[in-house]
């Protein structure tokens, strides 16, 4: 399927959810959400569009959409590697591992490998303390992570 019927495809899915709501009107988070769902990111492209379908300014779909954490710009990768950087962690050496994978990726916090495989994300916090320094890849916990276990961690999700 060509690129432009996908997209065609992705926001006849939208407007369809949309369309579907009994009430528009303070349905911007959910929409958003189900936006992200559907694209995988909310470019400024569908952040317009979700305006335009809701009736609302598009600088409050931007500001909803920079404030929360949960919502993404930019495509994120097929894995997203997570290191925490909590107290405990840092302490227990969370930089140290979080620079290996940077260096490892050629990425830096915020980015996505050229071959889309990977996004690389710094946390506050993921609740796993005693587990310190604490790595999530996608929903995995991996703990007492060391920067020499940042090659295998990788391996794992390469292939």
């Amino acid at each position: 399927m060509e690129e432009t019927e996908l997209a065609k495809e992705k926001y006849e899915q939208l407007e369809k959810f949309i369309d579907s709501l009994p009430e528009k009107e303070g349905e911007l988070i959910k929409v958003l959400h189900k936006a992200q769902e559907i694209f995988g990111y909310l470019p400024k492209e569908v952040q317009h569009f979700v305006a335009k379908k809701l009736g609302v300014p598009a600088a409050k779909v931007y500001g909803v959409v920079t404030f929360y954490s949960f919502f993404n710009m930019e495509p994120k990768g097929e894995h997203t590697i997570s290191v925490c950087m909590g107290t405990a962690c840092y302490v227990r050496g969370a930089e140290t591992v979080l620079e290996e994978f940077k260096s490892q990726l050629g990425i830096e916090c915020n980015q996505t490998t050229k071959d889309g495989k990977f996004t690389l994300d710094a946390l506050r916090c993921v609740g796993a303390c005693g587990l310190a320094p604490v790595v999530m890849v996608d929903s995995k916990v991996y703990g007492r992570v060391t920067k020499e276990m940042v090659k295998d961690i990788i391996a794992e999700y390469e292939g």
